[in-house]
């Protein structure tokens, strides 16, 4: 009956730890990035509250890619820190407990979780990113006038910049436009009046500009500026191409790709969107991110057999203690994620062996912390 309970009362007593540390966690990382990376996606185009709602519950995902393990691991460090502090851990070895048997609890919470952290990283992950990559062309395609922010530079639609001084509904004041081509000022113009028209079942928009100031610029072979032309127009429509935003949204990098999808660009080493010929550099990243899926969704497990001697051997009641260590930890088992990612288009520098180095090292370090401690 005793071991029962004690595995109860230890499985909860991380299991809590680690869903408070999720909840703060999760938080801190979703609100520290949402707005930063609602204006990396979005702008300042504001929004209606159903959106900004989709965008956090997709972000939420990326945070518990790293919240989950991170947490486990700082709930480790506490819980064992506290037992040892409290000599509860000498107590049970006294009573003929190994430390392997003292910690079975953790053991199967480090199994369950890394199930978990499976299924965030090869399946609910990859398709967030997805769908937030294509949130802008869908907010752009039905709301377009929602683009053109009062006082704000719109640099979302490919090869403009848009400046908007006052909107009125469909209707914009003060706008200037630089038109560009290949990093080059094309055309630059400015109008005191546009109004914004749509077509149903025609993708681009269209702008009628009135009094319109319009400065074409021409470059020579090596982009100096080689001749300007001002032209003044009552009124003149300006054509934007929503078709060249849809084209850079769905493009898909591979880690917006399904599972499914880089195993077979790895096994058949042609592209699973455009079925196109893919040489070893260009399967090498699809290679590298498989492997990151996989690796990573170990890391519960990893943290928990290096994570238990650590706590134990740091024998700390003081939160800041356990979450430094942690902090440390974590910090060095991502350091060699990120590495691998910048390495991913390198196949001889074999970046998705390098993604397994973390759980490597950390288990073998975990592994012989945990068979010194046994044989104390």
């Amino acid at each position: 009956m005793f071991p029962r309970i004690f595995d109860r009362y230890l499985g909860k007593q991380v299991l809590s730890a680690t869903l408070m540390g999720v909840l703060l966690l999760s938080g801190v990382m979703v609100l520290g990035n949402v707005y930063k990376k609602l204006d990396q996606l979005l702008g300042d185009t504001q929004l209606p509250l159903g959106v900004i709602a989709e965008f956090i519950s997709l972000v939420i995902p990326f945070s518990l890619i790293f919240t989950i393990p991170w947490a486990f691991l700082t709930s480790i460090l506490l819980v064992f820190g506290r037992l040892s502090a409290d000599n509860e851990l000498v107590s049970l070895r006294m009573t003929g407990w190994s430390m392997t048997r003292i910690c079975t609890s953790v053991f199967a919470l480090a199994i369950s979780l890394s199930a978990i952290c499976y299924w965030v990283n090869i399946e609910l992950a990859p398709a967030a990113k997805n769908r937030m990559k294509m949130l802008f062309y869908e907010v752009a395609l039905e709301n377009p006038e929602a683009l053109f922010q009062e006082g704000r530079v719109l640099e979302k639609i490919p090869g403009f910049r848009i400046y908007t001084g006052s909107r009125e509904g469909r209707e914009m004041k003060d706008l200037e436009i630089i038109e560009t081509e290949k990093g080059l000022a094309k055309r630059n113009v400015r109008a005191r009046r546009a109004v914004l028209e749509t077509e149903a079942g025609v993708m681009d928009f269209t702008l009628h500009l009135y009094d319109a100031e319009i400065e074409s610029i021409t470059h020579t072979k090596d982009k100096k500026v080689d001749k300007i032309e001002f032209i003044k127009a009552g009124e003149t429509a300006f054509k934007f191409p929503l078709s060249r935003l849809r084209d850079r949204s769905v493009r898909i990098n591979p880690s917006m790709k399904t599972t499914d999808q880089l195993w077979q660009e790895v096994t058949s080493h042609n592209d699973s969107i455009t079925g196109k010929k893919l040489d070893d550099k260009q399967v090498s990243p699809s290679r590298t991110e498989l492997n990151k899926r996989y690796s990573f969704s170990l890391a519960c497990f990893t943290f928990a057999l290096v994570g238990i001697p650590l706590g134990v051997t740091a024998q700390r009641r003081e939160t800041s203690t356990g979450f430094a260590l942690s902090l440390i930890t974590a910090t060095v088992y991502i350091a060699f994620i990120i590495f691998g990612d910048t390495l991913n288009d390198n196949p001889k520098a074999m970046p998705h062996l390098i993604m397994w180095l973390p759980n490597v090292l950390f288990l073998s370090i975990g592994g012989w912390l945990f068979f010194r401690l046994s044989r104390r």
